[in-house]
């Protein structure tokens, strides 16, 4: 018979983070992984455990060890925020509220606040199975939204992974491993195909001093109402990914590739497209529909039948070629870049410009007018010195 499962994994994903560290009142730093005091307050967010009645609480949750394995990074954000807005921050000198100078009204602080961007974690935590136990319930049904670290930073994944549910580990580290990383789409590595991982140490038999390479966090939550915290040790352990190494990759990224959206379109290369083109041509008696210059092209006044001339004896019916020219227009090279710049400028969809329509005309005669300015210059370019251009 197995014994009962003594770590339980927590992953931490949102596109903000905010593990609070080394912080005054008015900078509001984070630090570069969760903390102890945050995932604790995490929990009893979950099990609706209030601040005022933390202290009890926290006295049996400060005995689980916990161990982070940084899956990303992150990167650093600065955001700023407005308290004491309608009850007024005292002067400088301690008399009085600050007001505004121009309209007197109370004037409120501002702070500045460090996040974590796109950061990812997963937590590690060790205890007693039956405390475990207690953790894995209220995080499957948290009776408060639980929040990494600030409450305006919700995770944008399940905490709890099915794939990867509380198991038995000698240690921190064996938990950490077993777990592989998953990219994020294929192909993807972490950096140096590394991970840092933040490991809690506790003495024990064998080793009662804290290793000299050992980081102190004071970050160990006594009580939130107020605050209050000691420290504790945190060791820095570096493990190698994939290729046999410590941690194994995950076979199926987090996401999926996203294939481009079908857009309507003509095939241009197929001798339908060349039917349908000479046909409009020839009943324009090819010349411009717009400045009755000699036609070179045919122009789309609408995509939503491109795309379908792939049967060359279909356009023989001729009900069919007719839908297909009611959608083309017979255009000469310059009139057909002015229409192509302006539905671009416009960023136009399947329904293009006609420019047989009276509401295009001035617009299309002064794009016109731009493009052989346009070339014009180009072309003295190429023949003079720049400074017998303009």
């Amino acid at each position: 018979m197995s014994s009962a499962p003594n770590t339980l994994f927590l992953h931490l994903e949102a596109p903000l983070q905010a593990w609070g560290g080394n912080s005054k009142f008015v900078i509001r730093r984070t630090m570069e992984a969760p903390t102890k005091s945050g995932i604790l307050g995490l929990i009893c967010c979950a099990e609706q455990v209030t601040r005022q009645a933390a202290s009890g609480r926290l006295a049996k949750l400060n005995t689980l060890k916990v161990g982070v394995r940084i899956d990303r990074v992150g990167e650093s954000w600065w955001d700023y925020h407005t308290v004491g807005a309608n009850m007024g921050v005292l002067k400088a000198d301690g008399k009085g509220i600050k007001r505004t100078a121009s309209t007197d009204e109370i004037e409120a602080l501002v702070t500045r606040r460090e996040y974590l961007c796109d950061a990812s974690f997963l937590v590690a935590l060790q205890g007693e199975p039956e405390l475990i136990a207690e953790i894995e319930a209220a995080i499957k049904a948290p009776k408060w939204t639980p929040y990494l670290g600030r409450k305006c930073c919700p995770p944008s994944g399940p905490l709890l992974d099915p794939r990867h549910p509380p198991g038995e580990f000698c240690d921190l580290l064996a938990a950490l491993k077993s777990v592989p990383w998953r990219p994020w789409f294929k192909g993807e590595r972490p950096a140096e195909n590394r991970l840092d991982c933040l490991l809690e140490w506790a003495p024990t038999a064998g080793q009662t001093e804290a290793p000299d390479d050992a980081l102190v966090w004071y970050d160990v939550p006594l009580s939130f109402d107020p605050p209050a915290h000691a420290p504790r040790f945190v060791i820095r352990k570096q493990l190698g990914v994939g290729g046999g190494k410590d941690v194994e990759i995950d076979s199926k990224p987090a996401q999926r590739e996203t294939p481009f959206p079908l857009r309507t379109r003509t095939d241009y290369g197929k001798k339908t497209w060349g039917k349908i083109r000479d046909r409009r041509l020839a009943g324009d008696h090819y010349l411009c529909v717009f400045c009755k210059s000699p036609a070179s092209t045919g122009q789309h006044i609408s995509y939503r039948n491109a795309g379908r001339e792939t049967n060359i004896e279909a356009l023989a019916d001729e009900s069919i070629m007719q839908k297909r020219l009611k959608d083309v227009r017979s255009l000469c090279r310059l009139c057909h870049d002015a229409v192509t710049m302006i539905e671009y400028g416009l960023n136009m969809g399947l329904d293009r410009i006609n420019p047989e329509e009276p509401r295009w005309r001035n617009q299309l005669i002064a794009k016109r007018d731009e493009i052989i300015a346009f070339r014009s210059l180009e072309t003295r370019r190429r023949h003079l010195a720049p400074e017998e251009v303009e």
